[in-house]
């Protein structure tokens, strides 16, 4: 979802809100104006947003306001709530499910909600109780060490069952 950056000569307005490159605001002027203001600085006059009327432009660069939409964009798009996996096995031991939970920790701590599957495999799926016993052991083992929240329940898979968890966030008092 690229945006299409209006400068200069594209601004469609007879009015703008002026905000010079220093971040001072000038107030409302003519568009002629600002585009004089921004010629003589140098730089160029870039429409940051029509939901106001009149519109907010700025001058500054293109191309660093280019880049400075682009990385914000894609800032954006990175922290989308990413799941992490974290696979158990029926037949799983307890060492080794310390070893998840301290893998699931990690996870936690950068604010990741974390996928639980416990895939079951040919009459395994008739022993469904004991899987139940070893997930809610691990969530046991996990939550010793960091407070997590049940962000849905565990639940029955064709292949298995998965449990989503993630951790609790201190609010501010």
């Amino acid at each position: 979802m690229k945006k299409y950056i209006i400068a200069n000569n594209n601004i469609r307005a007879d009015k703008v809100r002026l905000i010079d490159h220093e971040g001072k605001q000038l107030g409302v002027v003519s568009l002629k104006e600002a585009l004089i203001k921004s010629h003589e600085a140098g730089l160029d006059l870039i429409k940051v947003t029509d939901k106001v009327q009149p519109p907010v432009c700025k001058i500054i660069d293109y191309g660093k306001y280019a880049y400075q939409l682009g990385k914000k964009e894609k800032k954006q798009k990175h922290q989308g709530g990413e799941i992490k996996n974290i696979r158990l096995t029926f037949n799983i031991s307890l060492h080794d499910m310390e070893t998840r939970a301290r893998a699931a920790e990690k996870f936690l701590a950068k604010e990741q909600k974390v996928r639980i599957e416990m895939r079951l495999k040919g009459r395994q799926r008739a022993l469904a109780e004991h899987a139940r016993e070893k997930t809610k052991q691990f969530l046991e083992i996990l939550n010793k060490t960091t407070p997590i929240k049940v962000e849905r329940e565990l639940k029955r898979e064709p292949r298995g069952f998965t449990i989503i968890i993630g951790k609790i966030s201190k609010q501010p008092l």
